[in-house]
Protein backbone atom coordinates (compact mmCIF):
# COMPACT_ATOMS: atom_id res chain seq x y z
CA UNK A 1 0.00 0.00 0.00
CA UNK A 2 1.52 3.24 -1.14
CA UNK A 3 1.15 6.73 0.21
CA UNK A 4 -1.38 7.58 -2.51
CA UNK A 5 -3.55 4.66 -1.40
CA UNK A 6 -3.44 5.89 2.19
CA UNK A 7 -4.34 9.44 1.13
CA UNK A 8 -7.20 8.17 -1.03
CA UNK A 9 -8.46 5.96 1.80
CA UNK A 10 -8.49 8.91 4.19
CA UNK A 11 -10.28 11.05 1.62
CA UNK A 12 -12.95 8.40 1.15
CA UNK A 13 -13.36 7.94 4.91
CA UNK A 14 -13.80 11.69 5.43
CA UNK A 15 -16.43 11.79 2.67
CA UNK A 16 -18.19 8.84 4.29
CA UNK A 17 -18.20 10.52 7.71
CA UNK A 18 -19.57 13.72 6.11
CA UNK A 19 -22.48 11.68 4.70
CA UNK A 20 -23.14 10.28 8.18
CA UNK A 21 -23.15 13.80 9.66
CA UNK A 22 -25.73 14.84 7.05
CA UNK A 23 -28.19 12.26 8.43
CA UNK A 24 -30.79 13.25 11.06
CA UNK A 25 -29.53 12.98 14.66
CA UNK A 26 -31.40 9.74 15.48
CA UNK A 27 -29.93 8.08 12.39
CA UNK A 28 -26.44 9.28 13.36
CA UNK A 29 -26.73 7.78 16.84
CA UNK A 30 -27.90 4.40 15.53
CA UNK A 31 -25.25 4.43 12.78
CA UNK A 32 -22.51 5.08 15.33
CA UNK A 33 -23.73 2.23 17.54
CA UNK A 34 -23.84 -0.16 14.58
CA UNK A 35 -20.40 0.98 13.43
CA UNK A 36 -18.98 0.47 16.92
CA UNK A 37 -20.45 -3.03 17.01
CA UNK A 38 -19.14 -3.90 13.55
CA UNK A 39 -15.65 -2.65 14.36
CA UNK A 40 -15.67 -4.75 17.52
CA UNK A 41 -16.99 -8.09 16.24
CA UNK A 42 -17.78 -7.47 12.62
CA UNK A 43 -16.75 -9.09 9.41
CA UNK A 44 -13.12 -9.52 8.45
CA UNK A 45 -13.77 -7.80 5.12
CA UNK A 46 -15.48 -4.75 6.68
CA UNK A 47 -12.71 -2.36 5.66
CA UNK A 48 -12.56 -3.64 2.09
CA UNK A 49 -16.29 -4.18 1.70
CA UNK A 50 -19.11 -1.78 1.08
CA UNK A 51 -21.21 -2.60 4.15
CA UNK A 52 -20.86 0.80 5.83
CA UNK A 53 -21.45 2.66 2.56
CA UNK A 54 -24.57 0.60 1.92
CA UNK A 55 -25.77 1.25 5.46
CA UNK A 56 -25.46 5.02 4.95
CA UNK A 57 -27.29 4.69 1.62
CA UNK A 58 -30.07 2.71 3.34
CA UNK A 59 -30.31 5.27 6.14
CA UNK A 60 -30.32 8.21 3.70
CA UNK A 61 -33.21 6.65 1.77
CA UNK A 62 -35.14 6.05 5.00
CA UNK A 63 -34.56 9.60 6.19
CA UNK A 64 -35.58 11.00 2.79
CA UNK A 65 -38.84 9.06 2.96
CA UNK A 66 -39.58 10.56 6.39
CA UNK A 67 -39.22 7.34 8.37
CA UNK A 68 -37.66 7.27 11.80
CA UNK A 69 -34.59 5.07 12.08
CA UNK A 70 -36.32 2.58 14.38
CA UNK A 71 -39.22 2.31 11.94
CA UNK A 72 -36.65 1.40 9.31
CA UNK A 73 -34.58 -1.18 11.21
CA UNK A 74 -36.85 -2.19 14.10
CA UNK A 75 -36.43 -1.57 17.80
CA UNK A 76 -33.71 -4.17 18.32
CA UNK A 77 -30.57 -2.50 16.97
CA UNK A 78 -28.39 -5.42 18.09
CA UNK A 79 -30.48 -7.93 16.13
CA UNK A 80 -30.33 -5.69 13.07
CA UNK A 81 -26.53 -5.46 13.45
CA UNK A 82 -26.24 -9.23 13.80
CA UNK A 83 -28.29 -9.62 10.66
CA UNK A 84 -25.83 -7.47 8.73
CA UNK A 85 -22.97 -9.89 9.45
CA UNK A 86 -24.79 -13.21 9.78
CA UNK A 87 -23.23 -14.73 6.63
CA UNK A 88 -19.82 -13.08 7.01
CA UNK A 89 -16.63 -14.42 8.50
CA UNK A 90 -15.96 -12.43 11.67
CA UNK A 91 -12.89 -11.81 13.80
CA UNK A 92 -14.50 -14.05 16.42
CA UNK A 93 -14.48 -16.86 13.83
CA UNK A 94 -10.81 -16.24 13.07
CA UNK A 95 -9.98 -16.33 16.79
CA UNK A 96 -11.98 -19.52 17.32
CA UNK A 97 -10.18 -21.18 14.39
CA UNK A 98 -6.78 -20.21 15.79
CA UNK A 99 -7.70 -21.60 19.22
CA UNK A 100 -8.99 -24.82 17.64
CA UNK A 101 -5.77 -25.23 15.64
CA UNK A 102 -3.65 -24.74 18.76
CA UNK A 103 -5.77 -27.25 20.69
CA UNK A 104 -5.57 -29.78 17.88
CA UNK A 105 -1.79 -29.36 17.62
CA UNK A 106 -1.30 -29.79 21.36
CA UNK A 107 -3.24 -33.07 21.40
CA UNK A 108 -1.20 -34.70 18.64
Amino acid sequence: MGIQDIIEGKRQWRAHKARVKALPPDYQIVYQEIQRYLFKVGPVDLVDGQLLQELVDFFAEGAASGQGVLQLIGTDVAAFSDGLVKDSRTYADVYQESVSKKSGTAEK
